[in-house]
């Protein structure tokens, strides 16, 4: 098979298996493991990326991303106009949650081994637009946070590495932690993964200078218990 877009590995499908079991492997004994997660989901996936190509499809907006193939990285995204934007928009939100987490949008891992370019950018896109997510739903990136986050993930994109991170991810929680996890937070995951308008149509980059809040709304993301909110 020949490479179909940049970065394309062509593999077998015994080569993809025992990527999918050894990636699976680690990105359950260490979710913070990027690189493992990214392949799991990549090889895993491929009823799943034709889930979230459709989601894309069936939105006027998802459509013009698909079309324009917008990245977000620091080669893409003026990062310093964002930070000048009024507070509580969404791109001063943005680099704002960026900072104080101390994380950077060229972390995400270019897609590999998807064998269709259509869904390698798909694959691409949710990566990219993670953090934005977390932002969205108010989530720290600690583990809690990720866990609750895979949950919402989970239900919308229907991504294996997702459900596993999602179910045993909370294995490693420190005892309070888990206690307000299954008592607060998985609840509140729930109920937001089944009431929340799917997060990877949007073209966030055409919506820098809205109001976070009304793009909250606009999302139907369930207003969080108190205790949940940064």
């Amino acid at each position: 098979m020949p490479s179909l877009y940049l970065n394309h590995i062509p593999t077998s499908v015994a080569q993809k298996m025992l990527l999918a079991v050894g990636s699976s492997a680690m990105a359950l004994i260490d979710p913070f493991r990027h690189d493992m997660v990214a392949v799991s989901g990549e090889v895993m996936g491929n009823n799943s990326h034709q889930r979230m190509y459709e989601q894309m499809r069936r939105s006027t907006e998802g459509r013009e991303v698909l079309t324009d193939k917008p990245r977000i990285n620091t080669t893409t995204v003026d990062l310093q106009k964002l930070a000048s934007l009024p507070v509580g928009t969404l791109g001063y939100e943005y680099v704002k949650f960026m900072n104080d987490n101390n994380i950077t949008c060229d972390s995400r891992m270019p897609v590999r081994f998807v064998d269709n370019a259509d869904h390698a950018y798909v694959v691409q896109r949710y990566r990219e637009i993670h953090d934005m997510v977390h932002l969205l739903l108010r989530m720290p990136t600690t583990m809690l946070g990720e866990v609750v986050v895979k949950w919402i993930e989970a239900v919308q994109t229907d991504l294996p590495m997702c459900w596993g991170a999602a179910i045993f991810g909370a294995i490693r929680l420190a005892p309070k932690q888990r206690r307000n996890y299954v008592n607060l937070y998985l609840p509140w995951a729930l109920k937001a993964a089944h009431e929340t308008k799917p997060f990877i149509p949007i073209y966030y980059e055409k919506r820098w200078e809205q109001n976070i809040e009304d793009l909250r709304k606009e999302l139907n993301i369930p207003a969080a218990p108190e205790t949940l909110k940064r």
